[in-house]
């Protein structure tokens, strides 16, 4: 592309490594946010949300997730149990399985957008470049949607969480729910949707910033003017 415009080999070359930059941009952000989606996804279904160790019995230990409540002992193992009513789920724990959901099919979204907009991607003939930038725009909204959407119910399992731990209604030999495993899962799920997103606003700043250059560094190459028919014929004689 860089030889059909007229540019100099210099260019030509500088052209060609902004580009790779570009790429692998895209590439980065596309891989970070698929990253965070398989973190969310287990993120939403495993039993270690919140954890509870009884001193009274140490050979148990309580798990606690969106779907399931596990207790795991020595001589049985893992056995877990679903929740059994919708209706009598506490608020943070319903509206967690909500926002994580979404954030699951935000995610999913994301990459499925953003794919056809990376670098080297054929949509087909024409010009694509308006698209490209359209889809990975929209690709970065919907990773930041999920990410902000993971960030949220993990924060407000944490904060009810810490503020029951510390309840001083609750006698001292009453066992208290700690965070789980799940919960800082869930913390860098979403730093990574975020900042995937955000590395596809950077690579769109970059592919514009290409093209601005690219064609403030086109060759000015003045226009020959048609030649009048007295001069044609004052050639001729």
């Amino acid at each position: 592309m860089p030889q059909d415009l007229g540019l100099s080999p210099s260019y030509a070359l500088y052209y060609k490594m902004v580009l790779l930059t570009a790429k692998i941009m895209e590439r980065t952000a596309l891989f970070v946010i698929f990253g965070g989606l398989v973190t969310t996804l287990v993120t939403t279904f495993i039993p270690l949300w919140k954890t509870l160790n009884s001193e009274l019995n140490e050979v148990e230990n309580w798990y606690s997730g969106l779907w399931h409540i596990c207790i795991f002992a020595e001589e049985v193992g893992m056995q877990c149990k679903a929740f059994e009513s919708l209706m009598a789920l506490p608020m943070d724990l319903l509206a967690s399985r909500v926002l994580m959901l979404v954030s699951v099919g935000t995610g999913a979204l994301a990459v499925v957008v953003a794919f056809p907009g990376l670098e080297g991607v054929e949509l087909g003939s024409g010009r694509q470049q308006g698209l490209k930038r359209g889809l990975l725009i929209v690709s970065g909204v919907l990773s930041w949607v999920s990410g902000l959407t993971t960030l949220a119910p993990v924060s407000l399992v944490a904060y009810v969480t810490l503020v029951e731990f510390w309840d001083e209604n609750l006698p001292d030999v009453v066992p208290r729910w700690e965070y789980g495993e799940a919960m800082f899962s869930g913390w860098f799920a979403g730093l990574f949707l975020v900042i995937g997103g955000s590395l596809f606003f950077v690579s769109v700043c970059m592919a514009d910033h290409d093209r601005q250059q690219q064609v403030a560094s086109l060759p000015n190459t003045p226009q020959e003017k048609p030649r009048s028919q007295y001069y044609l014929k004052t050639e001729v004689l």
